[in-house]
């Protein structure tokens, strides 16, 4: 099993770039299959082998062989022409498209009391608002999904070609709690997940929990059912998380030590029995549990690996385990660093929600007094969002002292997405701009204490 997370990402929300419907090539590598065959940038594979290209999927489950039937349009003379890709054993088709489905995105068709996309601010720019409920990227990026909007033949496409792990939104499963709670479609996700476990699917699911909805006996009816179905391998449960703006919800587990910590003794006898019979905990629940019944963060042997890193399985742990590693093996780095600070006169400003204050609060304990943690109180959103990755630009400015002179300032990268946009809407380009008009210096890197250190030795 894996020491940690196999990679590191950055959201894809509400993105900005133009989707364009179709399998379009966004670039071909000379030399290539697809170069020689005379595909270029521009051009739109409509079919492979004559199957429509949907996306992705369908182009790596049809172009798995030696060759490759194409029926290709070219924009620049509107023709469509057939071609044939050849390749060697083990050698790529040499090309990229420009997205991952060419087709659309599927939205979502639920009503779920919890969905945080109600309970944005109405300013908010349209993008934000888009509920994607697709199960090709939960196969393809690890977005959670309810399966509520899937035909039969999306749920028999899902067996054939062995899309898993899917990453599934289960929440409840007794229809007098699951309909209100996901709406008038919720029985059909439940039918199609037992499906997809009658078929061995893999599923990680995914539990958002309510307290008074789907919490106490719903919550172990939900628990036993996971139990009898061995497909699902890890089962996240995390807190409903509300802002100022949701006018159902008003309070969560944040503001409920003891509530909090029913829910963590709830979980253990399921942990206890899945690690004797399995050799797995399975049952995982997020950080902000442990950090709202404030009890200490288990070790990392309790979360099998870390499948739900993203979604905030394990997160605090792995960091911990990261500043130790840092103690023990890159005790002179972290030396150097502090001299050289020391040096400069400068001193390192670590952004971060308030939820991580704790952890990075640990990294600087073990560096020197010139790096410290920078909790951002998050005052757009308000209600009890406080993790790193919703951190914006209005807050971030807002909180920062008006003199940074000999400041360098740590931005986490996932407060970004791929457009580097902060959810209210500003670029890396604008913060980094104002941040140095107070004069300051800014990094940006992903928020773990590896790339932290390097990003300061570098700015350095």
């Amino acid at each position: 099993m894996p020491a940690g997370p196999t990679k590191e990402r950055l959201a894809d929300y509400a993105s900005t770039r133009e989707r364009a419907d179709g399998a379009w090539i966004a670039r071909v590598e000379d030399g290539s299959p697809a170069w020689e065959a005379g595909l270029e940038p521009g051009m739109r594979i409509d079919t492979v082998n004559g199957e429509p290209m949907e996306d992705i999927i369908t182009w790596r489950w049809e172009a798995d062989g030696s060759e490759a039937e194409l029926t290709v349009f070219d924009p620049t003379d509107g023709e469509e022409y057939e071609c044939t890709l050849e390749r060697e054993p083990g050698q790529d088709w040499g090309m990229e498209f420009t997205d991952v489905l060419f087709d659309g995105i599927r939205t979502c068709v639920n009503a779920c009391q919890f969905c945080f996309m109600a309970m944005l601010p109405a300013d908010a720019r349209a993008s934000l608002m888009l509920r994607d409920d697709d199960y090709r990227l939960s196969f393809l990026q690890g977005n959670f999904v309810t399966l509520t909007n899937l035909s039969d033949a999306d749920v028999e496409r899902i067996i054939r070609c062995r899309l898993e792990p899917m990453n599934v939104s289960i929440h409840a499963v007794s229809p007098e709690v699951r309909v209100p709670l996901i709406g008038r479609r919720a029985m059909r996700g439940m039918e199609v997940l037992e499906r997809l476990c009658d078929a061995g699917i893999e599923i990680h699911g995914q539990i958002v929990l309510c307290a008074g909805i789907n919490d106490g006996p719903e919550l172990e009816r939900t628990l036993a059912w996971v139990e009898a179905h061995p497909q699902v391998t890890s089962l996240a449960i995390v807190p409903l998380g509300y802002t100022k703006y949701s006018k159902r919800f008003s309070s969560s587990f944040s503001e409920d030590r003891e509530a909090s910590r029913a829910v963590v003794r709830l979980l253990e006898p399921y942990q206890e029995r899945a690690r004797r019979e399995l050799g797995i905990t399975r049952f995982q629940l997020s950080d902000e549990f442990y950090l709202d019944a404030e009890l200490p963060i288990p070790p990392a042997s309790t979360y099998d690996g870390y499948p739900q890193f993203y979604d905030g399985i394990g997160m605090l742990r792995y960091f911990l385990d990261e500043v130790s590693r840092l103690k023990s093996k890159r005790r002179e780095d972290l030396a150097r660093a502090a001299q050289a600070l020391k040096a400069a006169n400068k001193r390192v400003l670590l952004v971060c929600g308030e939820a991580a204050e704790g952890v990075y609060g640990e990294l600087c304990d073990a560096w020197c007094d010139a790096v410290s943690p920078f909790s951002v109180r998050n005052d757009y959103f308000g209600g009890d969002v406080n993790v790193t990755g919703l951190i914006v630009a209005c807050d971030l400015l807002a909180q920062l002292p008006q003199d940074l002179q000999d400041t360098l300032v740590v931005l986490p990268e996932v407060m970004f997405n791929f457009d580097k946009l902060t959810l209210d809407g500003v670029t890396q380009l604008a913060i980094t701009e104002k941040i140095e008009r107070r004069g300051g210096s800014v990094a940006i890197c992903m928020p773990n204490p590896p790339n932290i250190l390097d990003a300061v030795c570098s700015a350095l």
